[in-house]
């Protein structure tokens, strides 16, 4: 198989860098819906320069529009799509529901590619989106080589896969630690990267769920997927530029060389891991140091004072940026190298090999022999990857058109694009047809600042009429003029038929343990659901009542098969109430015969993904925890099905396939353990079970009180993961049926802006 090797570009110069370096495809972002908001991103004219100069090479352009989507937000996002469409880009990266749905039905044109924040992990999961109309699956990074060939047997799928750079600790989509605690989620592109964040963890400070970067390097090549994906939109033209080329030789068969390795840890790297692709690893953090650290190159063997001596392997020079470990300093001490004496004379450079001696700009506190020391930033190969660009403007991606032109004694039509002009006169014969016939082509070629320019041209002139050229381009600026942009998509999205609001509220409660709830009083809710695993016991089950019980599976599993028996006997049992919080939930389940509901990691931010949800299969959604009030207002009047509100919940800060454990996997005692966090006077738990982590503030979030004026259909308090007493269970309910507030809880982005959030 033919592999695409896909690179990022956070802006046009990126971009370049990326074709003239080797990559088949370029993803990058707009100005709005980025999952990379920060970086540079398109505009229009860039987006369309870009995208044609892209096509002449021959190369594919992917526009990633993989944010979430509030209500008010669609309208922005039919101009965004307008600019892909126009622009010709070659597919539209999606996380969002709402936005697939949209380009499903109004922009056939475009392929859809589901992002990793949609966090496909599975088969199950990537066939589910491959039903729903997705072209490609680009996976979960967490992945091994065994789980990405089972996906890969899918038919007609093309799978995506990350190959390189930087790494999420949670998995993609399903982390809401920025946006819970900070106010700035990831998945609407605006992430603050508290996995980076020092966290005291037994009495110890450490950085404990900062990852390392992937590089998958010659392994590659083994992978069964159509494209490998370079991540970085956030990175310079010249990380681009070297991580591309580094990939492109192993692609062409040249392996994987060193030097050209060395150059990207230069510039911009984090040390280096293959993450889970060939089993379990453990030593994916970097708990100790923070950010890049760049190639290392040797050790401190002496330090005095503001000076230090060390033997480098690689070849340094005068400007260089290098840095040195210090113990319990988050980051690397760095400087800029301006003296360095070999054999006691002062040089410009010093070749592998040669003792140094390197002067300080100042004394180091805590520097110590031994410690490491990196190449971080090198003068050598800032200038090693030049690239070329067309000139401004070169190139232009315009609307293809077909235009019939026929001239007859005393008429002249031209039609194009279901538009028509005429001329009418007395023209004589042509004295030369054949001339006549190209004057006519090159008048109509003309498309001068339209957007659209000419694909072909049938010219009928069986009376060998001629034409006066003056006359041809009033006839063609005629037709032009008549040739007008598509009709709005947003006067064709058929209003949504909302469903009859609720008289009163009906409560659910949700839990992973039956006994939590022994001392409610069963009459007074509507449902109760009950988070399953492979281990729960049937008595377990037995315990609710069958006629309000409805079946929840996980937001992430690894092994679907270890569900399968006790989905089907629950099903053979007569239970037809089940709720999803991923993809793969929707292929482990019947698609008819039963009452399906999405939880709130399927994300339910505008209607749009409402009418997909309904499309799937779902008769009832979540609205999503981490939105804002205003938001969950507008959509609980608007919905198109009925909607259940979490007003109470111990919300997975992080779910991730890191084990946090200091063991290691041979020491495993295999039981469930709680570890308590603390950062910046806030305090967090994290749950280490089956080889996953999950983390939690230590305040649930609640918010019945702020929710009594959201019209859901149904309120619900989540009891899953922390263990509750019953009693407690109860105090808590009757509380929040009275919309009351829980004391020491956390709001969420409840009560922000939605410019803010």
């Amino acid at each position: 198989m033919k592999k695409e090797l896909l690179a990022p570009a956070g802006d046009i110069e990126a971009g370049y860098a990326a074709l003239y370096y080797g990559a088949d495809a370029v993803y990058l972002g707009l100005k709005q819906f980025s999952a990379r908001a920060t970086a540079g991103n398109f505009d229009c004219d860039q987006l369309n320069e870009f995208t044609a100069f892209a096509h002449h090479l021959g190369r594919k352009v992917f526009v990633a529009i993989n944010t979430v989507l509030q209500q008010d937000e669609i309208a922005d996002l039919l101009k965004n799509l307008d600019i892909c469409k126009n622009c010709g880009v070659d597919a539209i990266i999606i996380q969002d529901l709402g936005v697939a749905d949209i380009v499903k039905k109004y922009y056939p044109e475009l392929e859809m590619h589901a992002s990793t924040q949609m966090a496909v992990h599975n088969k199950l999961g990537a066939l589910a989106l491959k039903n729903y109309g997705f072209k490609r699956v680009v996976l979960a990074r967490e992945l091994s080589l065994p789980e990405i060939k089972d996906i890969a047997t899918i038919p007609d799928l093309e799978l995506e896969a990350f190959i390189h750079g930087a790494l999420c600790y949670s998995y993609s989509g399903i982390c809401q630690f920025s946006s819970m605690t900070e106010g700035r989620s990831a998945n609407r592109g605006k992430c603050l990267y508290p996995c980076r964040a020092e966290f005291k963890t037994n009495g110890n400070f450490e950085h404990s769920f900062s990852m390392k970067d992937m590089a998958l390097e010659e392994n590659i090549l083994k992978l069964p997927v159509y494209s490998l994906k370079i991540e970085g939109r956030k990175k310079s033209p010249l990380y681009v530029a070297a991580v591309t080329d580094y990939y492109r030789n192993i692609l062409d068969g040249n392996g994987a060389i060193a030097e050209k390795a060395q150059n990207i840890k230069q510039i911009f790297s984090r040390p280096w891991c293959k993450f889970h692709l060939q089993g379990k690893n453990k030593e994916v953090t970097d708990t100790r140091f923070v950010g890049h650290r760049g190639l290392l190159i040797g050790k401190v063997e002496s330090y005095d004072g503001n000076k230090i001596t060390f033997t480098p392997d690689h070849e340094i020079a005068r400007h260089d940026g290098l840095q040195i470990d210090i113990d319990g300093v988050e980051k690397p001490y760095g400087f800029s190298l301006q003296k360095l004496k070999v054999q006691k004379h002062f040089r410009i450079s010093a070749a592998a090999g040669e003792k140094v001696e390197a002067i300080l700009p100042n004394k180091v506190d805590g520097l110590k022999t031994g410690a490491a020391i990196y190449l971080a930033s090198s003068s050598a190969v800032k200038g090693a990857y030049r690239y070329k660009k067309p000139k401004p403007n070169e190139y232009k991606q315009k609307k293809q058109i077909s235009v019939i032109v026929e001239l007859e004694k005393d008429i002249v039509t031209a039609r194009a694009c279901g538009m028509m002009a005429e001329i009418k006169g007395n023209f004589e014969l042509a004295h030369n047809s054949d001339k006549m016939r190209q004057a006519v082509k090159d008048t109509f070629a003309k498309t001068g600042e339209y957007e659209f320019e000419l694909a072909d041209i049938e010219v009928i002139n069986s009376k060998n009429i001629f034409v006066p050229v003056s006359k041809l381009n009033d006839l063609r600026r005629d037709l032009y003029a008549k040739i007008v942009p598509e009709a709005d998509i947003a006067t064709q999205i058929a209003a949504i038929e909302p469903r009859q609001l609720p008289i009163t509220s009906k409560w659910i409660v949700k839990t992973d343990d039956a006994d939590n709830l022994a001392e409610l009083d069963k009459e007074k809710f509507a449902e109760f659901v009950l988070l399953i695993n492979p281990d729960t016991r049937w008595e377990d089950i037995v315990k609710l009542p069958k006629e309000k019980l409805r079946i929840a599976l996980p937001a992430v599993c690894r092994k679907p098969a270890d569900f399968e028996p006790l989905i089907e006997k629950l099903l053979a049992n007569g239970y037809k109430k089940w709720e999803v919080a991923n993809y793969w939930g929707l292929g482990a389940l019947p698609s008819k015969g039963i009452d399906l509901s999405f939880d709130n990691l399927i994300y339910m931010f505008n209607t749009q993904a409402m009418l997909a949800a309904k499309e799937m299969g779902a008769k009832r959604v979540t609205l999503a925890v981490e939105d804002t009030l205003t938001n969950m207002k507008n959509l609980a009047m608007e919905a198109p099905l009925p909607v259940t509100a979490v007003v109470y919940q111990d919300v997975p800060l992080f779910t991730s396939a890191v084990c946090i454990r200091s063991n290691s996997c041979k020491e495993c005692l295999k039981k469930p353990l709680w570890i308590d966090l603390k950062r910046d006077g806030k305090k967090y738990e994290a749950l280490s079970r089956n080889c996953e982590t999950m983390v939690f503030d230590s305040r649930p979030f609640a918010c019945a009180k702020e929710m009594k004026d959201v019209r859901a259909d149904f309120y619900r308090a989540d009891f899953c993961y922390k263990k509750y007493a019953s009693q407690k269970v109860k105090d808590i309910c009757d509380k929040l049926m009275e919309f009351g507030d829980i004391e020491n809880s956390a709001k969420g982005n409840l009560l922000r802006l939605n410019e803010m959030f």
